[in-house]
């Protein structure tokens, strides 16, 4: 019995190299790797290696060497067709039936991989030509370059009914083969001649995981929908199994241990030629389960890129609901988002290297982005907000199949909705209750957050005083905001120096008004106690900047972990903590209290 290449591929993707070993040989993990006793050959010390990422075991004892259905074969004494039955039953899948038809289309599919290479060819040669001037135009108005252009095999379909049509013809590939290919669309009246699919338009040239070329996206050139056109479905192409310069990206990943995840082809491409190469893309649409298996065989958590406004937290959250019910031990996804307004592409072209490392490295894991996505602009200072965020948190949990994942996403949840009490009346239940303050210019009196004011100060040190960010990142970092308007401009602020950007006080001030935060920065700038600190102004000398830094950090740190020491006095009290899990002489609170001076 033959069976398809792509048939044999998601079959090994889906059997799970390490569980299906693992029902009959232990293994432990050992970094990238599990190692255990060779099944083959009587052994005392592991010499047997299994690498789920590159799909095969490995014995340095007596060389035994394969994939998973090797394994089944050497182990359970089966034929190949047995094998590859008994895997598929175990993943679900229907095995092809070995018939004449399906011989003949395993011919064609294999006819269809020459007939996508032509494609590729025509397409790339026709960008060079004075027809294809306007997609070359395209190109170089991205900011490509010959080289960029050459390694993608990026090129051009002119706006004509049967440009490709007549190229391949004329090399004797039969239009049957064209139609299946999805390079031609046949009409339902059978009068009418076949005509190309793909016209005026920039093209992507799409390959499968072993780089065999299988599809093409193009883009449309002026007005026109829709903007990207991808290959239908076809014997080769099944775009919900498919990732965008996989196979490019797998070499890099497999080193690096992580992925990129961006929208598209030309955040891809950025990505690559800014040093990244381990991006990959869906084809324009969400992850499916499949690319999600797939991207897991490389990276354990591969980080998702999105924009950083409104628009990009909810495709995030839609990509977070997709994988919850997908999870296991030790695989997730992370969460990247980029200066809002900006995609991969754009940020990388306009900001430094370092603004997308920053992103990266400072990447949400999924937990994080559920519970921000959970309590932002959402109170929870009475019992019923709380019990209701509770449901909100454990709804998405129970989603979760794995039955130890369920649990710990549940534990954190319950773990974390403790720590952060928030007692009905006070701002997040930290430090002094508001107190009231006149304004002797207003002569008004204003009710005042003395904490608040702190936070304040610190967030206009950084933005008239930039370059003091090296000194502080960490401490500003690790701040409890309350006040949800100042947390936002003390991320963005930490988002936008993160790096050593060398970003001056007018670009910063100019880059979060573009975000849209002028009126928090009014706010900040109008208060009186930041409008008359002299000690914080841009003109103050670094001793006075540094001095009053301190004294407003320490202040703050001060009513955290008094707060955080008077939590575990109420929960052993209410018997939810043991007394030795808060007593100050067995904690670390009481030396950190020291420490500022307590």
């Amino acid at each position: 019995m033959a069976f398809s290449p792509q048939f044999l591929d998601e079959l090994r993707t889906r059997s799970g190299l390490a569980d299906a070993i693992g029902r009959r040989v232990r293994l432990s993990r050992k970094g990238r790797e599990h190692i255990g006793l060779c099944p083959f050959h009587k052994e005392k010390t592991p010499s047997f290696t299994v690498n789920e990422d590159k799909g095969f075991y490995h014995c340095f004892g007596c060389g035994a060497h394969g994939s998973v259905i090797d394994f089944v074969m050497n182990t359970e004494g089966m034929s190949f067709p047995e094998a590859v039955e008994r895997l598929a039953g175990e993943a679900g899948m229907e095995v092809p039936a070995d018939t004449p038809e399906e011989r003949r289309r395993a011919r064609q599919r294999q006819s269809l991989y020459d007939v996508m290479e032509a494609a590729c060819a025509y397409f790339e040669k026709t960008l060079r030509m004075p027809e294809g001037r306007q997609g070359l135009a395209y190109f170089r108005g991205r900011g490509l370059d010959d080289e960029t252009i050459a390694r993608f095999r990026l090129g051009f379909a002119v706006d004509a009914r049967g440009a490709i049509k007549g190229a391949l013809a004329r090399d004797g590939v039969q239009e049957d083969l064209l139609v299946a290919a999805g390079l031609l669309i046949r009409p339902d009246d059978a009068a009418r001649p076949a005509y190309d699919r793909f016209r005026g338009r920039v093209m992507f040239p799409i390959a499968d995981k072993r780089g065999r070329l299988i599809a093409f996206g193009g883009r449309i050139l002026g007005a026109g929908e829709p903007k990207y056109l991808n290959s239908p479905e076809t014997p080769l192409f099944h775009k919900g199994r498919v990732l965008y310069g996989l196979a490019e990206a797998a070499p890099a990943a497999r080193k690096q241990g992580t992925l990129i995840v961006a929208e598209g082809y030309m955040d891809v491409i950025a990505l690559v030629r800014a040093g990244f190469e381990n991006a990959v893309a869906p084809l324009g649409t969400a992850l499916t389960e499949d690319q999600i298996r797939e991207l897991w065989r490389l990276a354990r958590e591969p980080v998702l890129c999105f924009d950083g406004d409104a628009a990009g937290e909810r495709a995030a959250f839609r990509a977070a609901e997709r994988v919850l019910p997908l999870l296991k031990p030790g695989y997730s996804l992370r969460f990247a988002f980029l200066i809002s307004g900006e995609d991969p592409d754009s940020q990388i072209k306009r900001y430094r290297r370092e603004f997308m490392t920053g992103a990266l490295d400072h990447a949400l894991s999924l937990s994080d982005l559920l519970w921000r996505m959970e309590t932002w602009s959402r109170p929870r200072n009475t019992p019923e907000q709380r019990a209701a965020l509770k449901k909100r948190l454990g709804d998405h949990a129970r989603t979760i199949n794995d039955p130890t994942v369920r649990s710990q996403f549940l534990q954190g949840f319950n773990d974390r909705l403790w720590r952060d009490p928030r007692p009905a009346g006070r701002e997040r239940g930290r430090g002094p209750a508001p107190t009231v303050r006149l304004d002797p210019k207003a002569g008004l009196g204003v009710r005042v957050d003395p904490l608040r004011e702190e936070q304040q100060v610190l967030l206009a040190i950084i933005i008239n005083h930039p370059g003091f960010i090296d000194r502080v990142e960490d401490q500003l970092g690790s701040v409890d905001f309350g006040d949800e308007s100042l947390d936002h401009l003390r991320q963005a602020v930490l988002s936008i120096l993160s790096g050593g950007a060398g970003v001056d006080a007018d670009g910063l001030r100019e880059e979060l008004t573009r975000r849209g935060l002028s009126e928090s920065l009014d706010a900040l700038f109008g208060h009186v106690l930041v409008r008359r600190h002299r000690l914080i102004r841009s003109e103050a000398s670094l001793e006075d900047v540094q001095a009053t830094w301190d004294e407003s950090y320490a202040l703050l740190r001060r009513a955290a972990l008094t707060a955080e020491m008077q939590r575990r006095k109420e929960a052993a009290a209410g018997g939810y903590m043991k007394k030795d899990e808060w007593d100050p002489d067995h904690s670390l609170i009481r030396a950190a209290l020291e420490d500022l001076g307590e």
